[in-house]
């Protein structure tokens, strides 16, 4: 159970004053995860990515342009809009005794505008000064305060990712208002090691970025984030460490296979194996041999054949009398695991089923049958896969895909679906071995850089968005000559805010010039609809589909050999490898065109250079972390890997062997965490949602 002390955190955020039936649903998008709404905790955790700095208070002749000031004027004269001309804007001059500045107000009212600021009265102004016409104004000011609002204001304001209807100061006075339901926790950390770094209490290491006194205070270098990063690494390494240790505790069995199944799949497959697969499969073999579970992680560059390793594991599983499963985290990506590999595996003599949340009513009964009494040896799945009614007659091995989608509690939920089952991970996203630890733990690691014989190289080329008509062209050529093409945009729907191409309206532009062979996929769509799209276009029914990032994992047609990306820059440069390696799949010579916005600033061009040059999926995950500059990190965090919230080991990484070797540390001095600290460290388990690893130590 949850120490009751942290009930407060995981309370709904309507725990917080202020927050009612119309902000919460906005926090539920913001911070919320499937399934359940935002909490005080997620609050708590969603910290600020920038600062804005409000402390510089210059007289007006000594304010530097297009830097954020705040200004103490006097009002001198309001210009309002002339009549019949309400689009203009509205002027309000006002002035210190060393000069003046011209607020200038878009779509706003007279009266609205002489109530802000009265003429004659004091007030201060903050935003960013710049020049027009020779003269200084300052358009839309952040904030217009009297002395009174001038008190409350920090001189240095945090800046927070936000949604649509929920303003930053919004998110602040939550985040304040969540700090005051922080319980006094139990120190998780060592003394000592806390003074060596100077760090201060969990408490007041979150208050400090909430209230941040300086820019440098949200940096991933300050105390203020070592010390939350390393508590989050912390709790992350024990759960790692009591995962491996109960499995490795269980009682393992040996499953040693025969290879009358192995061998009929070799036979029956187009191309030999390459030395990378031949030595993973006996890695796998003599894991799954000896008589400890098997925890190993199978990564994988784009088009390495990981797929074809993890049938012939499960076929040793088989071919030793037991059952295995392969999960993946879509239902696209599960059934493509199911149709590609099936006529192999039946060839073999392998009985082989497939169970997703779509599935319902007599064909889910049918299967759930089939498997608990024996009838299915290999199952493919998703998530669906660890419900309570799926019972195996005997799983001795499972299989996860994508396992960074995964959370542990579910890679074990899979695997205590059967005695000492053997667990082999995937990966399809080329991990540095800066960070394979701090995903993975001490996994042991099979590592495919070869790819298969055939592979025929991606002449990758950048083309500007300016030269679109001559990109449409270029396709209509390449479907006159029988190939088939993906065109990848970042986003669903039109935004008004980013000038991206949406998915919904290429597709349109697109069927206008082409007809009815364009198809469209994308993450909104029912999963029937997805799978419909995706048959078409493997079939050839259509000969352009126009999608989303849904296909950057796993999608697979040998046919396809041109992908043209939309709006390159936008996309992180592993994301843009992937997508890649949707095609150069078949015998065809494959073509990637990225598309780019003119004007491209340093980073963006260097991604785009970098996936010009070389197919390397490891040196372009090195290259991808070193590109990653703080802010990006800091601020969306929508490449690389998911899972820390805090954290952030792309910048923080040093701290990733010390926090492994505490938790190691702690567990050798205390293994069931019953003294002082191990009861601090079960609570910084629970902090972090890390639940499962504490029934590990319950369950002994």
């Amino acid at each position: 159970m949850r120490p009751s002390l942290l009930n407060p955190l995981f309370a709904g955020v309507t725990a917080l004053p202020g927050i009612g039936p119309k902000l919460s649903p906005l926090f539920d998008r913001l911070l919320g995860d499937t399934g359940r709404g935002a909490r005080v905790l997620d609050v708590l955790f969603h910290l600020p990515h920038a600062v804005i700095d409000r402390s510089t208070r210059p007289c007006i002749a000594d304010a530097p342009v297009d830097a954020m000031v705040t200004l103490e004027v006097v009002v001198e004269q309001h210009r309002a809009s002339p009549p019949g001309r309400s689009r203009a804007p509205y002027r309000v001059l006002v002035a210190d005794e060393t000069g003046d500045v011209t607020l200038v107000f878009f779509n706003t009212s007279a009266q609205r505008m002489q109530s802000l600021l009265p003429v004659g009265e004091t007030r201060w102004v903050s935003g960013r000064i710049e020049l027009w016409e020779g003269r200084r104004q300052m358009v839309h000011p952040d904030r217009v305060l009297d002395a009174a609002g001038l008190a409350r204001l920090p001189p240095f304001e945090p800046v927070y990712g936000a949604t649509e209807g929920l303003y930053p100061s919004v998110i602040a006075r939550a985040a304040g208002a969540a700090l005051e339901r922080l319980p006094v926790l139990p120190e998780w950390q060592e003394p000592t090691h806390l003074a060596a770094r100077g760090w201060p209490i969990f408490a007041d290491a979150l208050a400090g970025l909430h209230r941040p006194k300086a820019e440098a205070d949200i940096g991933p270098t300050s105390p203020l984030r070592q010390r939350l990063a390393y508590d989050e690494l912390l709790a992350s390494q024990l759960a790692l460490l009591l995962v491996r240790q109960t499995m490795k505790r269980a009682a393992g069995r040996a499953l040693e296979g025969t290879g009358r199944i192995t061998d009929a799949i070799l036979a029956a497959l187009p191309y030999s194996l390459t030395g990378a697969q031949a030595t993973a499969v006996g890695e796998i073999r003599r894991d799954l041999a000896a008589p400890e579970r098997m925890l190993r992680l199978l990564q994988g560059d784009v088009g390495a054949g990981k797929t074809v390793v993890a049938l012939l594991a499960m076929a040793v599983a088989v071919e030793a009398g037991a059952q295995a499963a392969m999960m993946a985290p879509t239902e696209i990506l599960a059934r493509q695991h199911f149709e590609r590999l099936r006529p192999v595996a039946e060839a073999a003599g392998l009985r082989v089923g497939l169970l997703t949340g779509r599935d319902k009513g007599a064909s889910r009964q049918k299967t759930l049958v089939a498997l608990e009494e024996g009838g299915i040896d290999i199952v493919f799945g998703t998530h669906a896969l660890f419900q309570e009614d799926v019972r195996f007659r005997d799983l001795g091995l499972a299989v996860v895909d994508e396992q960074h989608r995964f959370g542990v509690h579910q890679r074990l939920a899979l695997s205590r679906k059967g005695a000492a089952v053997d667990v082999l991970v995937m990966t399809a996203t080329p991990i540095p071995r800066t960070l394979v630890l701090s995903y993975f733990g001490d996994m042991d690691v099979s590592v495919l850089r070869d790819k298969p014989a055939g592979r025929q190289p991606i002449d990758t080329r950048s083309v500007s968005l300016d030269r679109l008509d001559e990109v449409v062209g270029a396709v209509g050529r390449a479907i006159a000559a029988g190939a088939r093409v993906y065109w990848v945009c970042p986003l669903v729907d039109e935004s008004e805010d980013l000038d991206v191409a949406a998915a919904n309206e290429r597709h349109e532009t697109l069927r206008q010039v082409f007809g009815a062979r364009v198809g469209l996929v994308h993450g909104k769509m029912a999963g029937r609809d997805k799978d419909a799209a995706m048959t078409a276009f493997a079939r050839g029914d259509t000969d352009i589909l126009v999608a989303t990032t849904v296909i950057e994992v796993g999608v697979d047609v040998p046919e396809a050999t041109v992908m043209v990306i939309e709006h390159a820059e936008r996309f992180g440069l592993a994301q843009l490898h992937q997508l890649r390696g949707r095609v150069g799949r078949g015998t065809g010579r494959s073509t990637c065109l990225l598309l780019y916005k003119p004007g491209l600033g340093e980073t963006a061009r260097a991604r785009i250079e970098t996936l010009r040059r070389t197919e390397d999926g490891f040196e372009i995950a090195e290259e991808d972390l070193r590109l990653r500059g703080e802010g990006d990190v800091l601020g969306t965090r929508q490449s690389g890997l998911p899972g820390f919230r805090l954290a952030i080991p792309e910048l923080q990484g040093e701290l990733l062997p010390v926090a492994r070797d505490d938790a190691k540390l702690a567990l050798v001095r205390d293994p069931g965490l019953e003294t002082p600290r191990g009861q601090a460290l079960r609570t910084l388990l629970y902090l972090f949602e890390r639940d499962e690893a504490v029934r590990l130590l319950q369950a002994g």
